[in-house]
């Protein structure tokens, strides 16, 4: 996995600004039972775990990553805010060190878009859920992004981000895949609801939260690398910086479309369906 926005200051305080303007779109309905066991696979800096922790403070949260250096910072910020129901461990989730059915919930935000195998990930998340147990999935959707004033620029300089994703393994437009790909993986119970951002400017918050600090700064973080990789030459990608940050002005309008899935595992093995 090559997450293409990298792991620098700046891209950890995006993911920040993200969560906590996304809080109640994404997890107004997000709570797990006291006692609980729920995995957390792939926490990154712990931008979501902050929110799990908050919302279930009596679940026993397992959460993992690939990279040491996010899960350092991850253990930082649910020490500083004083949860104490979260444990931390590095691991693949291709290869999690963990028994089977050793978990009651399994929760994944903003990771099968990174990853070149998602349907093998959610397969391998299945064998470590307990019968009747959930998965929530959380993912975006970069074609569901329209705007006003409507720019060919502002499109041409999200598509960068999108083939670079596409070449690093990842799928942008991941979002309207959930169902599909949790039917594939066997999970049952499926119900999938589509959170839209729609911001102007009666919603200061959201201008400033998502539209420039979190999906403007996240396509302008990959300009070098769409330079570089000889999908745009820079005078067209400020173009389209230009563009979207022009949808912030008091006459524009910006909508993005996040999808929110959960699936259950089948109470008896398949073979008795």
């Amino acid at each position: 996995m090559k997450y293409v926005h990298g792991y620098n200051l700046k891209e950890n305080i995006r993911l920040q600004d993200q969560a906590s303007t996304l809080v109640e779109l994404l997890h107004s309905d997000t709570f797990y039972p006291a006692g609980c066991r729920v995995l957390e696979a792939g926490c990154g800096v712990g931008a979501q775990t902050i929110t799990l922790a908050r919302n279930s403070p009596n679940a026993h949260i397992t959460s993992v990553d690939i990279s040491d250096t996010s899960i350092a910072g991850a253990r930082g910020k649910i020490k500083e805010a004083g949860y104490t129901n979260v444990f931390f461990r590095q691991a693949d989730i291709y290869n999690l060190p963990f028994k089977p059915e050793s978990f009651d919930h399994i929760f994944v935000c903003f990771v099968l878009e990174h990853l070149d195998r998602p349907k093998e990930a959610l397969n391998s998340l299945k064998n470590l859920l307990k019968r009747g147990g959930t998965i929530t999935v959380i993912e975006g959707d970069h074609g569901s992004t329209y705007f006003y004033p409507d720019s060919d620029a502002a499109h041409r300089a999200i598509r960068c981000q999108v083939e670079l994703q596409k070449r690093a393994g990842g799928n942008a437009d991941i979002g309207r895949e959930l169902y599909p790909l949790l039917k594939g993986a066997g999970f049952g119970d499926i119900r999938v609801s589509p959170r839209m951002v729609y911001v102007d400017s009666s919603r200061p918050l959201l201008v400033e939260g998502f539209t420039k600090n979190t999906f403007t700064a996240m396509i302008e973080g990959v300009r070098q690398l769409s330079v570089e990789a000889g999908l745009i030459d820079e005078k067209a990608f400020d173009e389209g910086i230009k563009a979207l940050y022009r949808t912030t002005e008091a006459d524009g309008v910006f909508c993005y479309t996040f999808f929110k899935a959960i699936g259950k595992r089948n109470e008896l093995p398949d073979i008795f369906k």
